[in-house]
């Protein structure tokens, strides 16, 4: 799909021109005069370029789709600030800079947030295998604090894997990678409290 959506990009981008460096020239001298129409010219005259840089990043973990988001956005800001900073020369060489450090950045959240949902998923897990075999030693549902002790962790820290769980399934109730989590739904923990934690 991702390839369908490069080259609908690129049909989209058939009626125009990329900048020559020449022209980009004269579009920077004139966007510091105020000339807005020559920012628009700027940012459409290398959007072909931006496009190029997100495909170089595709297959990373972030759709090409967002990707091209991001480098547009960069390409935006790029532009922006160049005009500002002075000097006439290096706007390619700025603009690619901004762009990939954008992408890479997009990339990198992505994983974290990857790595992120794969060790709560495993928290999850191990703390639901837990609280299961505790209710059967017991005859009952484990508390906070007896699942905490058996965890070598505190009841805030049990707490947390508990909300973010109840969270991720709120928020993510049809994303397949978060089956594990959804099993949760049959899991009942209580605190000495008599607080009924409904996961």
């Amino acid at each position: 799909m991702h390839d369908n959506f490069y080259q609908m990009y690129l049909d989209e981008m058939g009626e125009i021109t990329p900048c020559t460096g020449e022209e980009q020239l004269t579009l920077i001298s004139e966007l510091r005069d105020g000339n807005q129409e020559a920012k628009k010219r700027l940012i459409e005259g290398n959007l072909r370029a931006a496009l190029e840089y997100a495909k170089e990043y595709d297959g990373k973990g972030v759709l090409l789709s967002d990707l091209v988001q991001e480098a547009n956005m960069a390409l935006l800001m790029a532009v922006e600030e160049y005009a500002k900073a002075g000097g006439e020369n290096g706007f390619d060489s700025y603009v690619a800079e901004k762009i990939k450090k954008a992408l890479e950045l997009a990339v990198e959240e992505e994983a974290s947030a990857d790595q992120t949902g794969e060790e709560l998923a495993a928290r999850v897990n191990v703390l639901q295998q837990i609280a299961q075999t505790l209710a059967a030693e017991l005859g009952r549902e484990a508390t906070v604090e007896e699942l905490a002790d058996k965890m070598k962790m505190s009841v805030d820290e049990i707490r947390g894997i508990m909300k973010m769980a109840m969270d991720a399934v709120s928020l993510n109730a049809e994303n397949a990678d978060l089956e594990a989590l959804a099993e949760m739904s049959e899991m009942e923990i209580t605190d000495s409290e008599d607080y009924d934690y409904e996961v």
